[in-house]
């Protein structure tokens, strides 16, 4: 994903250049009120129109927020060869549901997982402990049960400081070999 993305198209409707919409959007405050479910999708929008100057509707600005992603794919088709196992996938993510709107509505393979843990739904983001909680308790799973991967190392350290099998994702070659080395392909 790229927020980087957003801010060049909320810039051309906005009062605001995509440098500063950038930094008001990228793992920001407001972000985080919205991605750990403390605002709605509403409240969001009015937010970012009225520190942006933004002047288009609520769905025109659903489709530009949620459209920051680019599908990898040797990450797919590593999604698949799992599935085809019988791997139980997950999605676990610090997300919204207009960037999930998008993904469910533009990369089908999305829809192929066994479950999907969202950060607006469950209250927290990572590396909270508590979203961690509620991906054990979702899958019945805990400890070394678990190869968890992310590209984020906070939230992979936070993982493995449960017990976790975690990776940390820098480059599909890389985390595909640590999914071979633990036996799942």
């Amino acid at each position: 994903f790229d927020y980087g993305i957003v801010a060049r198209r909320l810039a051309a409707h906005s009062g605001r250049d995509a440098e500063q919409i950038r930094s008001l959007l990228d793992q920001s405050p407001l972000l985080f009120r919205f991605e750990s479910g403390q605002m709605t999708n509403d409240e969001f929008f009015g937010e970012v129109s009225s520190l942006t100057n933004y002047t288009g509707s609520l769905e025109d600005f659903a489709d530009i927020f949620g459209d920051i992603f680019e599908p990898i794919a040797p990450m797919i088709e590593l999604h698949g060869q799992l599935r085809a196992r019988g791997v139980p996938t997950f999605i676990f993510s610090n997300t919204n549901d207009l960037a999930i709107r998008h993904i469910r509505a533009n990369f089908p393979f999305f829809a192929g997982f066994t479950d999907y843990i969202y950060s607006h739904e469950a209250g927290a983001m990572k590396p909270d402990a508590r979203i961690y909680e509620v991906v054990e308790r979702r899958t019945g799973r805990c400890g070394a049960e678990l190869l968890y991967i992310d590209d984020r190392l906070e939230n992979v350290e936070a993982g493995a400081a449960r017990g976790w099998r975690a990776v940390h994702h820098q480059t599909p070659e890389q985390t595909i070999a640590a999914v071979r080395a633990a036996g799942l392909l």
